[in-house]
């Protein structure tokens, strides 16, 4: 499945991405702060998208005029997210090279993850974390609606083998319907 905005196309990871993947992923203002390790090689980057970024409803975010992945963003729904959600609820993720921040990008791809999790796969609910220190994830949640909701301390996340605090944000899909009429109202 292949999705277009304004600006993207959230498209399949493609082993033909490592190149492209590990230009942004060996970044360290990257990965860490989102989760997972910096990227050690091409070959690193070709395994993390055969033994992750293939998954269903994960999603190379490209810039529509050169269709090169730039990023990531991806839908896990009920025991496959990292909050063990029950099946009609989700879990967003992301994150977008270092060249590319601060331009709404991700936002941009986040509205369209939320806008399929509710109209095609009929999910209720989307959750979405960010740990200490992230602000600039902190900061899209917020722009794409995403409402505070608890905070789990001292967890210990696996693929860093650290102990981390992670925020958690919600959106329900009623509250998106409320945003989206509001935002049609004021045009």
């Amino acid at each position: 499945m292949t999705f277009e905005t304004e600006r993207l196309l959230l498209r399949p990871w493609e082993e033909t991405d490592a190149e492209d993947l590990y230009s942004y992923a060996k970044d360290p203002a990257v990965g860490p702060v989102a989760g997972w390790a910096v990227h050690t090689s091409v070959e690193n980057s070709r395994e993390i998208i055969r033994d992750v970024l293939s998954a269903e409803e994960i999603y190379a975010v490209c810039l529509k005029e050169d269709r090169r992945a730039i990023g990531s963003a991806g839908l896990t729904v009920g025991q496959h997210s990292n909050l063990a959600l029950p099946d009609n609820e989700g879990e967003i993720g992301y994150w977008i090279g270092v060249p590319f921040w601060g331009r709404g990008l991700i936002p941009e791809a986040v509205r369209e993850l939320i806008r399929h999790a509710f109209e095609d796969l009929a999910l209720a609910v989307l959750w979405c974390g960010y740990f200490d220190g992230n602000e600039k994830s902190k900061r899209a949640q917020e722009k794409c609606g995403f409402v505070y909701h608890h905070t789990n301390r001292n967890i210990h996340w696996k693929p860093m083998d650290d102990i981390r605090t992670e925020h958690v944000s919600r959106l329900t899909k009623e509250e998106w319907l409320d945003r989206l009429r509001a935002e049609s109202a004021e045009q």
